[in-house]
């Protein structure tokens, strides 16, 4: 194992724990540090690519649960020393959740092997880097003065079914899944941190089935010589989400979606001229 591919694991850990969750599509950020930059699919061939690019993934998701540990175990009845009135008071439900995943696990499942074939490239990327960000504009300067629903504590399950449709625009690579539903959340009146609470814990149990599948499916690339890339890949991803969820639960209220936006059309063009240059 040489230093070098424990350095790329480490890059695409960091590159995919800080963007996962932030409205900045993290397929972007990857094709520019991977495919562009480190030319990393080559170290192991493209089976154990795909494998490595589950496994950090699999980093990020388990941020996200270290963060809203105390939330999943409300959801799943789990906690202790919960009240009756907790538990069924006005508070996010699992049905909440499950009303959310619906339209996009219906979506992924009936289209999955077009979208594999027809839109995970760099042009596609590029389309979505900015019509994400047109949509989070949009949203930001739609968006009602006073938030109606301030915590996702208050969401409504037309509410979540809704975020549910626009979380169906994620499908699409590169228009990122935390932009699509943020800004639908917003759209419906909910406030940008109720938005993004519902969309972390909503992203949970979608990304962990669609990582084990894949996972699954390519099991052939796990081998004692690609381990140790993997467990570094996953490490970083670990570490740098879980900060990254943090400060962005603790911005987001503040900043709102439209510096996100620009930052998207920035790295459209940064994407576009390394494409120029190849």
């Amino acid at each position: 194992m040489h230093l070098w591919n424990l350095f790329v694991a480490a890059i695409l850990g960091l590159v995919e724990g800080l963007t996962e969750f932030a409205p900045v599509s993290s397929t972007g950020h990857m094709i520019i540090v991977d495919d562009l930059i480190l030319k990393s699919n080559h170290l192991y061939g493209t089976e154990a690519a795909n494998v490595f690019k589950v496994v950090i993934q699999l980093g990020s998701i388990m941020a996200m649960v270290v963060v809203f540990w105390d939330r999943f175990l409300n959801l799943l009845g789990l906690k202790k020393n919960i009240t009756r009135e907790q538990m069924y008071g006005e508070r996010l439900r699992l049905t909440h959740v499950i009303t959310g995943l619906v339209p996009a696990a219906v979506l992924g499942f009936l289209f999955e092997d077009y979208i594999d074939a027809h839109l995970f490239s760099v042009n596609t990327v590029l389309v979505a880097l900015v019509a994400g960000a047109v949509l989070m504009i949009v949203a930001d300067l739609t968006r009602p003065r006073r938030p109606k629903t301030e915590t996702v504590d208050e969401i409504t399950y037309r509410q979540a079914f809704v975020i549910g449709l626009f979380q169906c625009l994620a499908l699409w690579p590169g228009f990122s899944r935390s932009g699509s539903t943020i800004s639908g959340g917003v759209l419906l009146g909910m406030s940008h941190r109720a938005a993004a609470d519902f969309t972390f814990i909503m992203a949970v149990p979608i990304m962990f089935g669609a990582s084990f599948l894949s996972l699954v499916k390519h099991w052939g690339a796990v081998t004692p010589e690609t381990i140790p890339f993997f467990i570094t890949g996953f490490i970083s991803a670990f570490i740098f989400a879980l900060i990254a969820i943090k400060f962005f639960l603790a911005l987001i209220n503040k900043v709102k979606l439209i510096p996100f936006a620009v930052y998207r059309i920035l790295l459209a063009i940064v994407l576009l001229l390394l494409i120029w240059n190849r």
